[in-house]
């Protein structure tokens, strides 16, 4: 399997994983709404790439590097190194050790995606 699956399956794995916590969690109906938006715009562009790899990944590479932004600001609100009021929005679950860690875990989803999405310049023959 070559770098570009791996990424988009990875990204898959992510936007499962976002769309549940964003399904079970608690927030105002607006949120879930966007964040499902979010997520299915994000799957469509997966889908669209799984299905030609040779097209242009940047579209999906912006979508991966935005979730991984998302996930770096939920890690760093609910560490307390920043105040965004979103605190409801990243947490996952009553224990804030268990959203930290889901935080942190997509965090690194996101980052290996985004690595394995990018362009490689092509190799001097």
């Amino acid at each position: 399997m070559d770098k570009i699956r791996v990424g988009c399956w990875s990204l898959i794995a992510l936007i499962v994983a976002q769309t549940l916590s964003t399904l079970l969690s608690g927030d105002q109906a607006e949120l879930r709404i966007v964040g499902l938006v979010f997520n299915a715009a994000a799957a469509l562009s997966t889908f669209l790439l799984l299905r030609r790899p040779d097209r242009n990944r940047w579209p999906l590479v912006a979508w991966t590097a935005a979730f991984f932004g998302w996930h770096v600001t939920g890690m760093l609100t609910l560490a307390g190194v920043v105040t965004t009021g979103l605190d409801a929005v990243f947490t996952v679950g009553t224990d804030p050790r268990l959203s930290i860690l889901y935080q942190v875990v997509l965090t690194t989803v996101a980052a290996f995606a985004v690595h394995l999405l990018l362009p490689r310049p092509k190799g001097k023959a």
